[in-house]
């Protein structure tokens, strides 16, 4: 088995993993990218609608031509890019690679974690029923629609109502597949104003259940219907269908930071990162979608580019604060991004914590506490709002005690 020795091995060729090439490649670094997939991009590269780059590259363009910008500034950097190359493990502190050119150890000075998110599918979800085909996950979906130019149904449910869900809804109408209903567990749809406006315009047409889960699939070997079901009254009707398309619900593609023993949140699943998106482990960083699931792509990109001078100092041989500050979310926030705060540190790409809230708060207040005592406050002109990244400036933080206790955030 040969090895490779590259300064730099970033694993995962999405927004996050090629912006950190681009950037460490530009320096003249020797720098490699591992992708699984038969190309790189990520989900932008099937994601046929526009809406992509606005916070990274100041544009508005569709997902493949994001994609394709990305990998054009990777390559162009300098990068080395190959695809159909799965990371299986960890040979103690080098990278074990299967491709169709055969297993290769991958000997890294660093290693970049940039694997991305996935939504949960149906049995991850416990929705009982029949098992019939006509079931996607909004990958799932988007892979077949624009990546293999297939049909799927003529009418569709979605389960969910956030940012994900209305891309589902255009991928869907792409295909000539009508999203008769959209549903939520929550009493208001999750995504932007705007998004919903346009959800119920003539062009989508789509309603949306609120309070309202899938309690039963019908169906085999095709789906038929789906029976709902009213979180308050209990109440359950039918709803004809031959596509169900399940979106959100973010598990991170945690596996090789997992295999790595890498100190992990228990509330995102990714790895526990500082500021400056190190891990546990010396050498070894993580970025992107893998530690707040799920923001959006041009975020996971500024992660990349976050990560990059932490990266250089490392190389350079600068040593890393050994203690720090836990950072933890009390409900209705589900976690925090990054979990820990180290004297001397950067602030965090674009100076802001990335929480998840399970409950709407249109003017929130944001508490962080230390040792009994309340170290920073933010009243907000933003709402908190369920199935979104809920972003707060990290300058709450500014008069943590670095040798103090956890601290925690909070929603007033």
């Amino acid at each position: 088995m040969s090895t490779l020795t590259p300064d730099v091995a970033i694993v995962g060729a999405g927004p996050a993993g090629l912006t950190a090439a681009a950037s460490l490649a530009a320096d003249g670094l020797d720098v490699l990218v591992l992708e699984r997939e038969a190309a790189a991009g990520g989900i932008p590269r099937h994601s046929d609608h526009l809406g992509y780059g606005m916070r990274d590259m100041r544009t508005f363009s569709s997902g493949p031509n994001y994609a394709r910008r990305l990998v054009d500034g990777a390559v162009s950097a300098g990068a080395d890019i190959r695809t159909t190359s799965m990371v299986t493990g960890w040979s103690g502190s080098a990278l074990e690679v299967t491709s169709p050119k055969g297993r290769q150890r991958v000997d890294a000075r660093v290693v970049v974690l940039a694997t991305g998110a996935r939504e949960r599918p149906r049995p991850a979800r416990l929705i009982p029923g029949d098992r019939c085909a006509g079931v996607y996950t909004t990958g799932h979906l988007q892979n077949l629609v624009h990546l293999g130019h297939r049909t799927v149904g003529r009418t569709a449910v979605v389960v969910g109502a956030e940012l994900v869900s209305y891309s589902a809804v255009l991928t869907l109408k792409h295909a000539g597949c009508h999203t008769e209903l959209m549903t939520t567990t929550h009493p208001s749809p999750e995504s932007y104003a705007v998004f919903n406006v346009a959800g119920r315009s003539p062009y989508l047409g789509v309603d949306v259940a609120t309070r309202t889960r899938v309690a039963r699939i019908i169906g085999k070997p095709h789906l038929q219907a789906v029976e709902l079901e009213h979180l308050d009254t209990g109440a359950r009707r039918i709803v004809d269908c031959d596509t169900l398309v399940l979106t959100g619900d973010w598990v991170p593609d945690n596996e090789l930071a997992r295999i790595a023993g890498l100190d992990m949140d228990p509330h995102t699943c990714g790895p526990v990162v500082d500021t400056a998106l190190r891990t546990s482990r010396t050498g070894v960083f993580a970025i992107g979608n893998l530690l707040h699931p799920v923001d959006t792509a041009d975020v996971a990109a500024l992660d990349g580019r976050h990560v990059a001078d932490p990266v250089r100092d490392f190389l350079r041989g600068k040593v890393s604060p050994s203690d720090g500050v836990r950072l933890c979310a009390e409900a209705p926030l589900r976690w925090i991004s990054p979990g820990l705060l180290r004297p001397g540190d950067p602030a965090p790409a674009r100076r802001r914590l990335l929480l998840w809230t399970d409950v709407l708060v249109w003017v929130p207040t944001v508490l962080a506490r230390q040792d009994g005592r309340i170290v920073g406050r933010r009243t907000l002109p933003w709402p908190a709002a369920p199935g979104r990244v809920f972003r707060i400036p990290s300058g709450i933080l500014d008069d943590v005690d670095p040798r103090g206790g956890a601290v925690t955030v909070s929603l007033r």
